[in-house]
């Protein structure tokens, strides 16, 4: 196959020297004793209850893994790169241990999908089952690799028919637009499990729908033969670090056998099809080479041997190996936060001029720039001349930081939320804030690497967690209608590993911003706009104020109700509840503050006091987060209760754009009033 720009031969049968070659073969061999081996653990009940094999991707795969320095490089196999992991130093033991699901996988601790193979300690990413939408966080670290002038490339390998998936094309886009050293891989064996190839796209082949695309080198090799493929790779890798440009490899393979060991790929290939899948074997064909380039018979069954009893020990290790503990599941759930402790429970008594939230939100992001220089800001309508977003919260931050760290991405949720986890991986002490949509209605598109961010921590075994920060201007009460007032923490709530706040005030807002940047781990910050430039809003902030995660705050103290709330609807309630003052009621009201995770504490103590509370927030009654409080009241504190819980909020439908409409659907002062003085009557 010509490839379609100039590749040097750098490798030949008759130029590669015999010391490389005989390694060469000393991994295709064991590779594929592992690769043919791992069926026989799920027969067995041993586990590897999803193996794909990878015959037929034999030269690509084993050119990924001899190009990849695990010194300077970031690889991000997919689900059939097992010759990739071994070829990039990954052992034979540790592939057994991940396909068993033991204590000791070096991936997940056997918490993720066996055949994810991994390595963190050698930049070898543990990548999720939702295929393709690693290639986000491959190009997030190459945007790293380029911020800090670092000498290496970014690999993402993946099937042809996931490029399919939109975050592929976004990635690609993106790298090629930000001129990113990321190298994507291909491996095109012409079936999506079943689906053959011509049923994803119109080209005959996938990489040739990307040939328009600016800076970018699309390069086609023979993934079987392994001389083609290692220079392929070779020139991708020079290409990539010399020109600091995106390359497709696209590997012409050839799919041997099923798809994975719950695929019979007799149901839609025909016997002669796959006789001739079993006649392109990369293995044999390789062995052939040696035998005419001078490695005698003798020589090749000495390095199977050895492999034989390479495999065998490693297979005893692995299946000795402990299985992980059950009650290991909560570790690393979430990662260490900041204790954002030092005001104590996030409370103050300062004197000074109070100032707006939005002011709050700008001057603590700029403040938490200057304490961390490895933090960035990206997103929509991030920067361009005097505007900083679209409600202005990021005003003058790219005047003082630069575009490096401040700056514009493309109208593409799942490319600004996927690279943040991925340069995020490319140093620790890296924070990134991102604005995940306009509006927090728009997020939807970014919601599969929302998933992705809320799992990573758990799912590496503790080894990789996203700092990032997902700010999103939620809520309504500013006529906005559809795709501008929406609420999504009911939504979002139920997906662990992702931390939730929403303050109500100024302070809060800054304290909470702070202690969100400086914690590792995701967390969803959200904002009520109706509140940026809201007097009631104003607080006094002082410059270094924190708020720990999980302490609500007392806005009002009394003896009669408890209100739990946040954001737009803790305002409308303390208003309320000062209304009812006047007719002798004393109503307390809590702002949460933070709703994951929640302080279970202070709605008990509340409760013990008052013996009835009414929750109150602005999305939905039906699915919304206060159905969740209720059920933790009434199975944690129900013999305090002396009356039914009530919760107030929207109705259930969309926020509507007229703002007859708007004030229908939303809860207002009256509506909260009535609601205080019928639970008050219980």
């Amino acid at each position: 196959m010509l490839a379609k720009v100039k590749v040097a031969k750098v490798h030949a049968p008759g130029k590669t020297d015999k010391k490389t070659l005989k390694e060469w073969y000393r991994l295709l061999t064991l590779g594929r004793m592992v690769d043919e081996r791992a069926p026989n653990y799920l027969k067995q009940a041993l586990g590897w209850s999803y193996h794909a094999p990878y015959a037929g991707h034999d030269g690509i795969q084993l050119a990924i893994g001899q190009i990849f320095d695990k010194k300077s490089d970031h690889l991000f196999p997919y689900y059939r790169d097992m010759l990739t992991a071994l070829s990039a130093g990954v052992s034979a033991e540790e592939l057994i241990l991940n396909g068993l699901s033991k204590a000791d996988d070096l991936a997940s601790g056997g918490r993720h999908m066996s055949n994810h193979f991994a390595k963190p300690e050698w930049n070898i990413h543990n990548v999720s089952s939702c295929t393709g939408n690693h290639t986000l966080h491959a190009v997030g670290v190459a945007r790293g690799m380029q911020r800090y002038k670092h000498k290496g490339i970014s690999i993402s390998s993946q099937g042809e028919s996931s490029v399919s998936e939109g975050y592929c094309y976004e990635a690609i886009n993106g790298a090629s637009r930000e001129k990113l050293p990321v190298v994507f891989v291909f491996q095109d064996n012409g079936y999506g499990i079943s689906v053959p190839k011509h049923e994803q796209t119109a080209n005959e082949f996938v990489a040739d729908n990307f040939t328009g695309f600016k800076n970018l080198q699309i390069i086609h090799c023979d993934g079987k033969d392994i001389f083609d493929s290692m220079n392929a790779m070779l020139a991708a890798k020079k290409h990539a670090m010399e020109k600091m440009e995106p390359v497709i490899v696209h590997a012409h393979c050839v799919r041997i056998g099923n798809h994975s060991n719950s695929d019979k790929h007799e149901w839609y290939r025909d016997e002669k099809e796959r006789e001739e899948a079993k006649a392109q074997d990369p293995l044999p064909k390789f062995v052939e080479i040696l035998l005419k380039n001078g490695f005698t018979k003798k020589e090749l069954e000495k390095i199977e041997a050895q492999c034989k009893d390479e495999l065998m020990a490693a297979h005893k290790a692995a299946v000795k190996a402990p299985h992980p503990e059950p009650e290991s599941i909560f570790d690393h759930l979430y990662a260490p936060a900041y204790p954002g402790d030092k005001y104590g429970d996030g409370t103050h008594n300062e004197q000074g001029e109070p100032i707006k939230f939005i002011t709050a939100l700008n001057e603590t992001l700029k403040a938490e720039f200057r304490h961390n220089p490895e933090t960035y800001i990206w997103g929509q309508d991030m920067a361009n001349g005097e505007k900083g977003g679209i409600f202005n919260v990021s005003k003058g931050m790219q005047q003082e930081f630069g575009p490096e760290r401040v700056f514009n991405g493309p109208i593409a949720e799942d490319y600004i939320l996927g690279t943040a986890n991925g340069m995020s991986r490319f140093r620790k002490d890296i924070r990134v804030v991102v604005e995940g949509a306009e509006f927090a209605d728009y997020f939807w598109p970014a919601m599969e690497q929302y998933v992705e961010c809320s799992h990573d921590y758990w799912r590496s075994n503790g080894a990789f967690a996203p700092n990032v920060t997902i700010r999103l201007a939620s809520g309504g009460y500013i006529g906005g209608g559809l795709y501008h007032s929406q609420n999504l923490e009911g939504n979002l709530a139920g997906i662990p590993g992702v931390r939730i706040v929403s303050p109500s005030f100024a302070d809060d807002a800054a304290g909470l911003l702070r202690t969100c940047m400086r914690s590792e781990g995701p967390t969803l910050f959200l904002e009520p706009k109706a509140l940026y430039n809201n007097k009631d809003a104003m607080t006094v902030v002082p410059d270094d104020f924190e708020v720990p995660f999980g302490k609500a705050r007392v806005r009002r103290e009394g003896r009669d109700l408890t209100v739990l709330t946040y954001g737009n609807t803790t305002h409308l309630c303390l208003k309320a509840a000062e209304a009812l003052a006047e007719e002798g009621h004393d109503i307390e009201v809590i702002d949460l503050r933070s709703l994951v995770p929640l302080d279970e504490e202070a709605i008990k103590e509340s409760l013990s006091k008052t013996h009835r509370c009414i929750i109150v927030h602005e999305d939905k009654v039906f699915g919304g987060f206060g159905g969740e409080l209720t059920a933790h009241i009434n199975e944690n504190c129900f013999e305090q209760l002396d009356a039914p819980v009530r919760r107030v909020g929207s109705t259930n439908t969309p926020v509507g754009f007229n703002r007859i409409l708007e004030r229908a659907i939303l809860p207002d002062q009256e509506r909260i009033q009535n609601a205080f003085k019928d639970l008050l009557k219980y």
